[in-house]
């Protein structure tokens, strides 16, 4: 057979390839926030191939179609860039990936790849699963994992049920996580990795990453890192020595809200003992490639395109949130009715320290506002009510602008009573070890302005004082589709 017309496309591959490795180190030493509304998506690509669109277009198409034989035996062998089909690639899927790769490594030298995902715990799944399988050298040997106990009630599902019950690999809890010791002696020949989230959701759990990091290297295992909550714009674990990070793109990345999605980023030529070359060499092409390619947990091109969106503005957006979160913590932590705020910028909190290393605003020395180094600790907050389950569950149902719902990272502020909801499915013991009592409400900060939101929180905290509940009913509803469809 000749290949003449399979070098011509690789060539042409090639020549693509350098210029656009070219485009993205020119882009690396741009400031954060104009990486994060520009991206990988050039002026050249819009006028070549796009019309001229400013706005990365969305491709909402399930397939690539080949010039002819040659270009699609290249493409599918991999020898050329292709998306070929949207469950493995796809361009709009492209240009959010390129986005976050360049974020999580801002301001490093480091390398990273990114394979996006259909949600944040498809994110997880994709991460975790390819160091866990089994060992053809010693196929008898027990699987085990070590993560802090204090992690998202879906991800403690996954780890729990998903891992630990129903396919006896082992979950490691380490209860104190700012405790270096704890995470070292849970590891053993058998341990796959170290997954942290930090903070943690919602009881505002923090560690010291560049030593946990450390001693994960010290066994030649990944570090994996939910860095949902703090996003590449207050933390960027990959810079601290993390192998891999998590993203919920579903939340404070996308703080719309439009839709759901989730992201692997990877730092490439990962030093790690486990005998995988192409993983090693770069973790997110080859989820892409392999394991997801045959799995399917990709994203879609319009969750893409919508999570790209909202992340043009994540600096102000983060900063914005953080610094009302901070005056409503300081608010609230002197209430008659509050027996504790969890929030890691107050100073009385026992990690605010060790968070204030690493929870900083990017950029911030850069801006004309700051001129110097700020801390910001994100818009996650809990109270704690000083009362009884009832108190606390009255309080809630009294919310009148703040919404009642399991989300965070919202442009609208957002509450939830994690034990009833988020962490609901993990049981009592589990929550007490996370510290996850009946009585605290998770509080997730938007952009509204914080003396609307103290406003509506001091309404609502006036109930444990006898004054009535305001209940949201269909009887009382002012009307709308959702009412509506509750009276039928």
């Amino acid at each position: 057979m000749d290949s003449s017309g399979i070098n011509h496309y690789i060539d042409a591959a090639q020549r693509s390839a350098k210029w656009h490795d070219e485009y993205k180190k020119e882009m690396k030493k741009c400031r954060f926030d104009t990486i994060a509304v520009h991206g990988i998506y050039s002026m050249q690509e819009a006028l070549d191939f796009n019309q001229g669109s400013i706005i990365e277009p969305i491709y909402m198409s399930s397939s690539q179609a080949y010039r002819d034989s040659d270009e699609m035996e290249a493409a599918l062998s991999y020898q050329i860039p292709t998306w070929c089909y949207s469950r493995i690639g796809n361009p709009s899927m492209y240009y959010l990936e390129g986005v976050l790769s360049m974020l999580e490594t801002y301001g490093s030298e480091i390398e990273a790849s990114c394979c996006a995902t259909s949600s944040g715990m498809a994110a997880i799944f994709s991460a975790l699963d390819p160091f866990l399988n089994i060992d053809p050298k010693r196929p008898e040997s027990p699987m085990n994992f070590v993560a802090n106990c204090q992690v998202y009630g879906g991800t403690h599902q996954q780890f729990a049920s998903r891992k630990d019950k129903e396919k006896n690999i082992e979950w490691r809890k380490v209860v104190k996580s700012h405790d270096v010791d704890e995470w070292e002696k849970l590891i053993d020949e058998n341990t796959r990795f170290l997954y942290g989230e930090m903070p943690s959701n919602p009881s505002q759990t923090f560690f010291d990453l560049e030593k946990v990091a450390a001693v994960a290297h010290k066994y030649g295992l990944p570090l994996i890192i939910d860095n949902t909550v703090g996003t590449p714009a207050l933390i960027r674990p990959l810079t601290w020595g993390a192998d891999i990070v998590i993203q919920s793109v579903t939340k404070t990345l996308s703080s719309s809200g439009f839709g759901v999605s989730g992201a692997v980023i990877a730092r490439k030529n990962l030093d790690l003992k486990i005998d995988n070359p192409m993983l090693k060499a770069d973790f997110g092409l080859y989820l892409k490639a392999l394991p997801n390619r045959d799995n399917g947990p990709n994203i879609s091109p319009m969750n893409a395109i919508l999570a790209l969106n909202d992340i043009r503005t994540l600096r102000s957006k983060v900063d914005l949130m953080s610094r009302s979160t901070m005056k409503i913590a300081k608010h609230l932590q002197n209430h008659k009715h509050i027996e504790q705020v969890d929030y890691l910028g107050l100073e009385s909190h026992p990690l605010h320290e060790l968070a204030s290393k690493y929870m900083l605003l990017v950029d911030s020395e850069h801006d004309d506002l700051y001129n110097k180094k700020v801390n910001r600790y994100g818009h996650l907050m809990s109270l704690r009510i000083k009362g009884s389950v009832q108190d606390t569950r009255d309080v809630f149902d009294a919310f009148q602008r703040i919404w009642r719902a399991t989300d965070l990272g919202r442009i609208k502020t957002v509450a939830t009573i994690p034990s009833i909801s988020t962490h609901q499915q993990q049981g009592e013991e589990a929550r007490k070890m996370a510290d996850i009592p009946t009585t605290l409400i998770r509080l997730c900060v938007g952009g509204e302005h914080p003396d609307d939101i103290i406003a509506d929180l001091e309404q609502a905290l006036a109930v444990i004082d006898g004054k009535k509940v305001v209940r949201t009913s269909p009887e009382y509803s002012a009307g709308g589709a959702s009412s509506a469809t509750l009276r039928r």
